[in-house]
């Protein structure tokens, strides 16, 4: 299971952390990832960490910006975001993968609820 916090509503420019929490301690074993979906759009990669948080992987719209990183021992994956846009408006989902370097969303096993993230200009 996975459980996710953190979303709200900010202005642009500023900065939002989205924790997601998992059970069991199969956690450690899975390749993380955050999506996100806009209204009226498609779901999209938004970032990823590998099992043991050594790698990472972003979107073009996210590098830069966005920080993602795990804690195995915390069983819990972040998602930092600064110098949020408007455009970075969506329901944030984190997700686990079984695949190693997943950045698409049917490869993923398992998701959390999802929160909202809305940017106001």
């Amino acid at each position: 299971q996975l459980v996710v916090s953190g979303g709200g509503l900010v202005q642009a420019g500023g900065s939002l952390r989205l924790s997601c929490a998992a059970s069991g301690r199969a956690f450690s074993n899975y390749f993380m990832g955050w999506f996100r979906q806009a209204p009226g759009k498609e779901r999209e990669f938004v970032a990823a960490v590998s099992v043991s948080g050594g790698r990472t992987y972003y979107a073009n719209s996210a590098r830069g910006r966005f920080t993602i990183s795990r804690d195995n021992a915390m069983l819990a994956v972040y998602l930092r975001m600064e110098s949020l846009k408007p455009e970075d408006t969506a329901v944030y989902y984190c997700a686990a993968s079984k695949y190693d370097r997943a950045i698409i969303g049917s490869l993923y096993d398992y998701w959390g609820q999802g929160t909202q993230v809305t940017v106001s200009s």
